[in-house]
């Protein structure tokens, strides 16, 4: 797991996002977003810190989800990393 939450703030620092982040707690409150969901596609909203939302584009399959998009908006900007592309 710490391979992918490496992963998560490598991607997230490289969109510009000027923060402190931990993709531990990002992975964990994508898990708590979806669960209970149904397979399908959604849009999240998550009030990460006081002043910065996290809006997560994510597909929830059976046993796994894929984050496609997640943008940041925050007060120094907003910031997006496709998680889909190479």
């Amino acid at each position: 797991m710490d391979e992918l939450y490496q992963i998560i703030e490598q991607k997230i620092k490289a969109s510009g996002y000027p923060r402190e982040i931990s993709g531990a707690k990002v992975y964990n409150d994508i898990c708590d977003q979806i669960e209970g969901k149904e397979n399908g596609e959604y849009l999240l909203l998550s009030k990460f810190e006081d002043d910065v939302v996290f809006e997560y584009h994510i597909t929830v399959k059976d046993e796994e989800f894929n984050l496609g998009i997640l943008t940041m908006k925050a007060p120094e900007g907003v910031f997006e990393v496709d998680f889909d592309a190479e």
